[in-house]
């Protein structure tokens, strides 16, 4: 990890880790209902402030908590349109597959990629540490990844070019 990221990173994982204290709570409106508060939003004093943690304009992570739920959305870096469409593709493909991946969203929140919801049954079943260690190790390695993808992307168009020209001089 570069040392430039690394306070944005441990700020996220502590402000993640201060937020997962939830416990099992019912629904105060409809009997034997539990839904993730933070989702449904029915009533306000059981819902903590959003925290937006920005590194810049365009990375960012909301943390909204409640009692029962944490929903984590993640805002990639994206600093030219080759890197806005990579994303974009990314975030599809994993968004399809959301059923492998227990706490990630198949819709983010409005103006973010990717969005988590993790639930009070996932803390139940789950280590919390390992949870938020899963969360923060996306987030890096999906920036690397679409690094990696972006320099593969303009080496093929270079070497096509280069065919391209090398033809026309001929």
């Amino acid at each position: 990890m570069t040392t430039t990221i690394k306070p944005y990173v441990n700020c996220i994982r502590e402000t993640i880790c201060a937020a997962m204290c939830l416990e099992n709570f019912a629904s105060q409106i409809i009997e034997r209902h539990n839904k993730p508060e933070v989702e449904t939003k029915t009533s306000k004093e059981l819902l903590l402030n959003p925290v937006t943690i920005a590194r810049n304009k365009q990375e960012k992570v909301l943390i909204e908590a409640s009692v029962n739920s944490v929903r984590i959305s993640v805002c990639l870096k994206k600093a030219d349109d080759l890197e806005i469409i990579l994303a974009k593709r990314f975030m599809r493909f994993l968004t399809q597959r959301a059923e492998h991946f227990l706490i990630l969203r198949r819709k983010p929140v409005q103006g973010y990629d990717i969005s988590f919801l993790v639930i009070n049954q996932h803390t139940e079943t789950m280590f919390k540490h390992k949870l938020i260690d899963f969360i923060v190790l996306f987030m890096e390695e999906i920036d690397k990844e679409i690094s990696d993808m972006k320099l593969s992307v303009n080496t093929r168009a270079r070497i096509s070019a280069q065919a391209f020209l090398k033809e026309l001089v001929n």
